[in-house]
């Protein structure tokens, strides 16, 4: 399927690795002039490297905490110069500390709030008006399974990620009569970085292996296995496309069938 991304500018934030890598690689695939940023210069890197020897194509690319908000205006006023505009904006984020209530503080709901809320809103202001002198734009939140089925020891990414539902949700109806679509994607458990430090975490709760733990998220699920980068990837890109552009406000899981809700 021809998705109608050849030329469409992008920008997939914290896209060194795991599904913000894979989005890219999905968006350049379809023809998109793709940026990348994270906070990790060296993973960065290796990304942008990783990506040219795979499709001949380097992606621009920025180094951006996105905790701080003068490295987020620096990157998008970086991308803007060099794209004119940023037509899709994937945000995506590392998950924020797991753990139980009481096991945190202040500090940690503070970083957890400008990690995977902040970072969304502070994006998605500076792209709005872009994409709306253009009357077209596309922004994707990758959030996780936990804003429709809560993972206990997970409370910080349960609490903000639904945050970031309700306010793309709301969003969404201020801003779909300019051609702009705001959709989420929430993924289940994906073999990615984040996913092999929660089974180490759980692993040293449980006394047991990573491996035994990973094993027992799968087993959790109906199809048995966990997901690939690309799998998810994949309905991201479908999202940008002039195909998807009566999908609206919507919060769409990719987890193999683990979600027990009918909704």
């Amino acid at each position: 399927m021809d998705l109608k991304l050849k030329n469409k500018t992008a920008l997939v934030v914290a896209a060194s690795s795991g599904i913000g890598k894979a989005t890219a690689e999905e968006l350049i695939k379809e023809g998109c002039k793709v940026a990348i940023c994270s906070s990790n210069k060296e993973n960065l890197l290796r990304a942008v490297d990783d990506i040219k020897l795979k499709y001949n194509v380097e992606p621009l690319w920025n180094v951006c905490d996105i905790n701080n908000l003068q490295d987020i205006e620096k990157t998008v006023q970086t991308f803007n110069e060099k794209f004119g505009s940023i037509e899709i904006l994937v945000n995506n984020c590392g998950g924020p500390v797991p753990g139980f209530f009481e096991d945190l503080n202040d500090n940690n709901w503070e970083h957890a709030y400008g990690q995977v809320l902040m970072s969304t809103i502070r994006f998605t202001r500076l792209v709005l008006p872009g994409m709306k002198k253009i009357n077209w734009g596309r922004i994707i939140n990758i959030t996780s399974l936990s804003v429709k089925q809560p993972i206990d020891n997970l409370i910080l990414s349960n609490s903000l990620r639904s945050a970031v539902t309700a306010f793309a949700k709301t969003l969404s109806s201020q801003v779909g009569k300019y051609n702009i679509t705001i959709n989420n994607v929430a993924p289940g458990y994906t073999l990615t970085p984040r996913i092999n430090e929660l089974a180490k975490t759980r692993a040293e709760l449980a006394k047991t292996t990573p491996e035994k733990i990973l094993e027992s998220m799968a087993a959790e699920v109906p199809m048995k296995r966990l997901a690939q980068p690309e799998e998810v990837a994949s309905l991201i890109a479908y999202l940008a496309s002039e195909q998807a552009g009566y999908i609206n406000g919507q919060t769409i899981a990719v987890d193999g069938g683990v979600i027990k809700s009918t909704y």
